[in-house]
């Protein structure tokens, strides 16, 4: 839902006009309590620098109240059976990037980060850079199991480890716990003669999961369900009831931290 005319860098704002009007048909009560698209989350091109600033204003105001923050393009890899898209490298690294990211904390917006394990360094940078925004570290931060990484998990755990622990000592990091349903994670349950378990989620993603709430604590981490993508291995009440069997030795306070408490805040989302 783009606009489809109009200076390219402002086309992205169609997407947050469309979200807007499906979270006021929601607001009207007329289709039951639950108040979708409460908060947006949309996208800029950090590339533009400072020139970021009257694309945000255009989302805050296509947002209303609702808006929330943005999610820009950074993932990369110079792998291309990781990923063939010819996306930006470093783009974190670059003087723009880092002037447009200043703008986003200047309004006060949150920044979603999707990286790879191997760009969290940039991401830690960024965190540090800026401590005043909420960054938000997608995917888990990233494990690689395809391409060069299809017979390196070990190692991938290790070295994923290491630098999430750098991103977790950084206060205003916090991370989303999910997205290894996507290729990237090399699990493959697509190519099982059935679709997979709850259990069989649990069996194979625990120890990932383990290591952000350590890292991070509940209060830093939220489970996400990066549907419809995920939707290629599993089934969505499949992956609930894993995040369910995931926490169970969790207090009742810090499951509602994972499960709704840590969005509801880093989300500015009324209760």
């Amino acid at each position: 839902m783009y606009r489809a005319s109009g200076p390219e860098e402002f086309k992205p704002v169609g997407e947050t006009e469309f979200i807007n009007g499906i979270a006021a048909q929601s607001a009207s009560g007329l289709y039951g309590p639950t108040k979708v698209c409460a908060g947006i989350v949309g996208t800029v091109d950090l590339l533009l620098g400072n020139r970021v600033e009257p694309v945000l204003e255009s989302h805050l105001a296509a947002g209303g109240d609702r808006f929330r923050g943005v999610r820009p393009t950074i993932v990369w890899h110079e792998s291309k059976e990781v990923l063939p898209a010819d996306n930006v490298p470093n783009v974190l690294s670059r003087p723009e990037a880092m002037a447009a990211v200043r703008s986003i904390s200047k309004f006060g917006l949150s920044l979603d980060l999707w990286a790879f394990f191997t760009q969290l360094d940039e991401v830690a940078q960024v965190c540090r850079d800026n401590p005043d925004l909420t960054v938000v570290v997608n995917h888990a931060g990233g494990p690689l199991g395809i391409g060069p990484y299809a017979d390196r998990r070990e190692d991938v755990f290790v070295e994923w480890r290491k630098k999430l622990e750098i991103v977790s000592r950084c206060e205003n990091a916090v991370i989303k716990l999910g997205g290894l349903a996507m290729r990237y994670g090399g699990f493959a349950f697509n190519e099982l003669p059935e679709p997979p378990s709850s259990d069989v989620l649990v069996e194979n993603w625990k120890r990932y999961f383990d290591v952000c709430i350590e890292l991070f604590g509940p209060q830093r981490c939220m489970f996400e369900s990066n549907f419809p993508v995920d939707r290629g291995m599993c089934s969505y009440q499949v992956l609930w009831n894993a995040f369910k069997k995931l926490t169970r030795q969790f207090s009742e306070t810090e499951r509602q931290c994972l499960f709704s408490g840590t969005a509801a805040r880093v989300y500015r989302l009324a209760d």
